[in-house]
């Protein structure tokens, strides 16, 4: 199988990087989800490159190309190569030499297949020839994107060990490229060794959940998950996938994105302590924790605008998704939020006494106004009347 070389060497910055790194002469090589996702006619966006080189030689050779060299990870022997403004990783051959499982330590090597061994799944273990296009694959990867089948690469146990992030990982993948049922032993090895998930960080967990709920559909991979017992360790207020479903349900009714914040408050409990608890556990954004909380809150009381003038219009509709009502949130999705028009200056001016007053009066005003639904003009005008009269009374 061969990818269309002339084609890929047309992105930006390609050519000038595979003439530094001495592709013509077999030492650098597409790898990874670029050549995956050409071969499944999907858009390829970000290139990255193997070589035989090491990292000392692979800066060397950038830079008398006049090609950035970033060392972004060159401990691990990658290179990030900007070439016309565009970045590329460019990761020279490894082999581990010991891992802990959230860590390796390496050496660096010119064995392609010993390179692809240390990967983790059969199709990403892909490497593409920039010449000619042919396509090499050490461990039937190619067998495996046509059966749409996501397997480790040899012992899923081992795979695991040498990083337990691979667990989730392994649910992405099948999500995104699997069809069918998942690979059996992989399923197996995962829920065996869903413990070693509580000794990587609670960001790189996150992170990984937070990709797999941006799919367009990962409900049944989230069921698969709560029955193998995979978030127990480390999420254990994930108890149903139930609620994903039906907010996959109102999304899509209501024309709406994947939103992954949207959908881990799907999956939480219906309590702004518990779920915001859940989402400081993650290490998310003090942004985000507070969108999660005012998700999950049930109160509906108000009318869909008004939600939106008090909480916001992305939590206003996020609550609304949650609750099943589509055609709400598809309401103000493109509503402007009004600004209360009226200030303080202008009550001191209609006879309010600066201070505490004020603010009361304003806040007085500002209830009536959204309860009435934004009112205008004389309408508006009343309220103000009417509380300014309560209050200098």
């Amino acid at each position: 199988m061969r990818l269309d070389a002339e084609k890929w060497r047309a992105h930006r910055g390609v050519e000038r990087i595979l003439k530094a790194l001495g592709s013509a002469d077999g030492l650098t090589r597409y790898v990874g989800g670029a050549v995956r996702d050409d071969l499944l006619g999907l858009p390829v966006n970000d290139i990255d490159f193997a070589t035989r080189l090491t990292p000392d030689q692979v800066v060397e050779r950038l830079e008398k190309a006049h090609i950035k060299a970033v060392p972004t990870g060159i401990d691990h022997g990658t290179i990030t190569a900007v070439a016309d403004g565009q970045p590329a990783e460019v990761t020279t051959l490894r082999a581990d030499v010991s891992t802990d499982g959230r860590r390796a330590t390496v050496e660096f090597t010119d064995d392609w297949m010993a390179d692809a061994s240390r990967r983790d799944f059969t199709i990403n273990a892909l490497y593409a020839d920039p010449e000619t296009g042919e396509v090499h694959d050490y461990f039937g990867g190619l067998d495996d994107l046509k059966a749409h089948r996501v397997r480790f690469i040899g012992d899923p146990l081992t795979r695991i060990a040498e990083d337990h992030l691979r667990i989730l990982r392994f649910f992405r993948f099948h999500a995104r490229f699997g069809d069918g049922k998942p690979d059996a032993e992989a399923i197996a090895a995962c829920a065996a060794r869903a413990n070693d998930l509580m000794a990587l960080s609670r960001e790189r967990i996150a992170d990984e959940l937070l990709k797999l709920l941006a799919l367009t559909d990962p409900s049944t991979t989230v069921e698969l998950m709560i029955e193998r017992g995979i978030f127990t360790p480390v999420l254990p207020e994930i108890v149903s996938a139930e609620p994903l479903r039906s907010l996959l349900a109102a999304e899509q009714e209501a024309g709406f994105e994947p939103d992954s914040l949207r959908r881990l408050s799907a999956l939480l409990p219906r309590d702004a302590a518990t779920a915001g608890a859940t989402a400081a556990r993650l290490k998310l954004s003090n942004k985000a924790r507070k969108r999660i909380g005012l998700a999950v809150d049930a109160d509906l009381s108000d009318s869909p605008q008004s939600l939106a003038y008090w909480i916001g219009t992305e939590s206003a509709i996020d609550r609304l998704l949650l609750a099943g009502r589509a055609s709400d949130a598809r309401e103000i999705r493109d509503w402007a939020v009004p600004k209360l028009p009226i200030g303080g200056g202008d009550l001191i001016k209609l006879g309010i006494t600066q201070g505490p007053r004020v603010a009361k009066t304003l806040q007085a005003i500002e209830q009536a106004w959204v309860a009435d639904q934004f009112p205008e003009g004389d309408a508006f005008a009343a309220i103000v009347r009417k509380a300014v009269d309560s209050e200098t009374r």
